[in-house]
């Protein structure tokens, strides 16, 4: 079978497509053919060795798939080659086949396409978990949303939405703030790129205040860190709950005297972890997620789709935040 593989730390141009001998499933295991692999910002990570997940080298990336199965371990039951399913296995996706646990795999429906299904998982369950649990979004709330052209963002666009909360969007450009509001945002506001000096966050939290009404944001969900946090944190509502969902832009320093002016909570959203030790609590998330499919509430946007020899320039586009949505990779 055909890889691409990250044999040393580095960006993408460090990737080579490489021959390798087909992988076998061990008990417990699905070995599965890759049909699409979805690329995320850990991808961009785990290759330069700056994500909390280490694989030894050389490995592929490619943290989540759509496929098929061919092949069945001892003790996995359920499950029969040639079923649809998709996975977030963490890396080796971006590979023609890959080995996982049965236990982390879940069906695709045969009127979804792998491309679609395998931008699903992580974004989503990452955004439903954070809304739901951490953020405990209510209908009628006010959610501000950062990065929210991203694929976490727009699923948290129509995650919030599909809750019934007034949804704002804050992104980096005009086209993204229309993303945003075909995906359902009430509103969208287009913040300057970083980094900011105080006059420039001061000006950024004004921006967000005025955005997010006097009464302030009941939960903002923030995917981009850096210089945006603080700001975002001083448009919070009392008793509100920031959302610690990820880092492109900087893990920024927040000042717990706001956190006290505002009876804030900050929270940690670490969905693989959640999915690991709670995974009948995920897997109802993933339910209700095929449910607000099938009702139209959400749908995965993919913005361009990309073949094996070329993933390293989806990477590198997902490093540049210069996507909206998701990026997959088609395999065979």
């Amino acid at each position: 079978m055909r890889a691409l593989l990250s044999h040393a730390p580095g960006g993408p141009e460090t990737l080579q497509v490489t021959d390798l001998p087909d992988p076998q499933p061990g008990p417990g295991q699905l070995l599965v053919r890759v049909r699409a692999a979805a690329i995320n910002y850990p991808d961009v990570l785990i290759i330069e060795d700056k994500y909390q997940l280490k694989p030894p080298r050389p490995f592929a990336p490619g943290g989540e798939i759509g496929g098929v199965v061919i092949g069945v371990g001892q003790g996995v039951e359920g499950w029969s080659e040639g079923d649809r399913l998709i996975a977030v296995p963490g890396f080796g996706g971006l590979s023609e086949q890959i080995a996982i646990p049965a236990a982390s795999a879940f069906r695709l429906p045969t009127e979804r396409s792998f491309t679609e299904g395998a931008a699903l998982l992580l974004t989503y369950a990452t955004s439903i978990h954070a809304l739901w649990d951490r953020g405990r979004l209510q209908a009628g709330q006010a959610v501000l949303v950062l990065g929210a052209a991203g694929g976490v963002g727009l699923a948290a666009v129509e995650l919030g939405k599909a809750r019934g909360a007034r949804v704002i969007a804050a992104v980096s450009s005009e086209d993204k703030a229309q993303a945003a509001r075909a995906a359902g945002a009430d509103d969208a506001i287009v913040y300057p790129r970083g980094p900011f000096d105080r006059d420039g966050q001061k000006a950024l939290a004004d921006q967000f205040k005025t955005a997010v009404g006097p009464a302030g944001a009941d939960v903002i969900y923030d995917p981009v860190g850096g210089d945006y946090a603080e700001p975002a944190l001083r448009a919070i509502a009392w008793e509100g709950r920031y959302l610690v969902v990820g880092f492109p832009a900087g893990i920024p320093r927040l000042p717990l005297n706001l956190t006290l002016l505002k009876s804030c909570d900050v929270c940690g959203v670490f969905w693989g972890a959640f999915a690991m030790r709670d995974p009948q609590a995920n897997a109802a998330h993933v339910a209700e997620l095929f449910q607000l499919w099938d009702a139209g509430k959400i749908s995965p946007k993919v913005s361009a789709t990309f073949q094996l020899e070329r993933a390293g320039e989806a990477i590198a586009a997902i490093a540049a935040r210069q996507v909206i949505g998701k990026l997959v990779v088609e395999i065979g």
